[in-house]
């Protein structure tokens, strides 16, 4: 099986940041707040896991794992950043079954989770959700309106208590532990990138106003 990530140094306990998606397509919001969380919370690396198949999206209108692969890979573009298929050759298709054999995988590494607002509103859909947040640690990025919902929603009332302040103290905690990081919102939207491009090639999509989730 080829390699699944870079190899992390002897003994050394390097900070990853695991950044999951869809990535259809991949967008400066992706790069955006991969750029923050290096700096932020002092990662090493942050690693892009463009999923084959998200579980919760429908297949239609989903670009081939191969285009999107090479999508991220054009917009990545920081030694930083690394984009690969890890999912696929895995063989898993859940987030609490790839942190499992990624932990397995790599016994050393301090990984933890970027997800926005957003998604951790929509969290308790995830398969093992609580699994997830008593893998590893989560990092969470402020989406606009959604942040006001995501605290009060099922995962951010539930785990009111876990969440630490500092983000950078995420690493000195054992999870469940989570953070929110505040931050200027980035207008990409894959959602709107898509529309956007059918509406170029003679559709009648457009992209919804409420439409800034990252994929």
């Amino acid at each position: 099986m080829p390699a699944l990530g870079p190899p992390l140094r002897g003994d050394t306990r390097q900070r990853i940041g695991l950044l999951g998606g869809s990535f259809n397509p991949a967008h400066d919001g992706h790069r955006h707040i991969s750029l923050l969380a290096l700096g932020r919370l002092r990662l090493a690396q942050v690693w892009w896991l463009v999923s084959p198949q998200n579980p919760l999206k429908p297949t239609a209108g989903m670009a081939a794992l191969a285009e999107r692969l090479a999508g991220a890979r054009a917009i990545a573009r920081h030694p930083a950043i690394r984009v690969g298929d890890l999912e696929r050759r895995l063989g898993t298709r859940h987030t609490a079954d790839s942190l499992k054999a990624l932990r397995r995988r790599f016994p050393r590494a301090r990984f933890v989770w970027l997800m926005g607002t957003d998604n951790l509103l929509q969290l308790p859909r995830w398969r093992r959700w609580r699994t997830i947040l008593s893998t590893v640690p989560i990092a969470v990025f402020e989406r606009g309106s959604y942040v006001y919902m995501a605290l009060a929603g099922q995962a951010g009332a539930r785990f009111r208590s876990n969440q630490v302040r500092e983000p950078r103290g995420l690493f000195g905690r054992s999870p469940p532990a989570w953070s929110l990081l505040r931050l200027q919102v980035h207008p990409a939207s894959a959602t709107a990138i898509r529309a956007a491009r059918q509406q170029a090639a003679g559709g009648d999509g457009a992209p919804s106003a409420t439409a800034r989730v990252w994929e």
